[in-house]
């Protein structure tokens, strides 16, 4: 039962350890792409984990009619500072994806090629090449 209860923490770091192998052990630029996507997911969904607590409310507080909150020392809330970040985080997170896509497109038309090995060989054998003119 206490599994179920970390089952948000399993996801993070079954995610995380899924794109981090993506990033390292793939050489196609796409898939390094989408590995940093996951592990970047992984990231957000453990910081929206974090700021639920468990009974929490939002942090709204509901006046009576004489102008004071009722219950608010009772009430448990929520903290809403992590949930906040984490929406600039995915807009962030989506605008950098983009832009490396867009690289990927530009490395393409360049090489020809989005596996990073077959762009290194190009880069040494152009250096190469250009060494050896007088």
């Amino acid at each position: 039962m206490e599994f179920l209860g970390l089952f948000n923490y399993w996801v993070v770091i079954f995610l995380m350890m899924v794109g981090f192998y993506a990033l390292i052990s793939r050489g196609n630029l796409v898939k390094k792409v989408v590995g940093l996507n996951l592990f970047q997911t992984s990231v957000i969904i453990f910081y929206v984990s974090t700021g639920k607590i468990v009974g929490g409310t939002a942090p709204i507080l509901i006046e009576d009619d004489h102008g004071a909150a009722e219950g608010a020392a009772e009430v448990l809330y929520s903290n809403p500072l992590p949930h906040v970040l984490m929406l600039t985080a995915i807009v962030v997170g989506v605008a950098t994806m983009a832009m490396a896509l867009a690289l990927v497109v530009r490395i393409k038309e360049t090489y020809g090629t989005i596996e990073d090995d077959e762009i290194q060989a190009q880069v040494l054998a152009d250096e190469l090449h250009e060494g050896a003119r007088p």
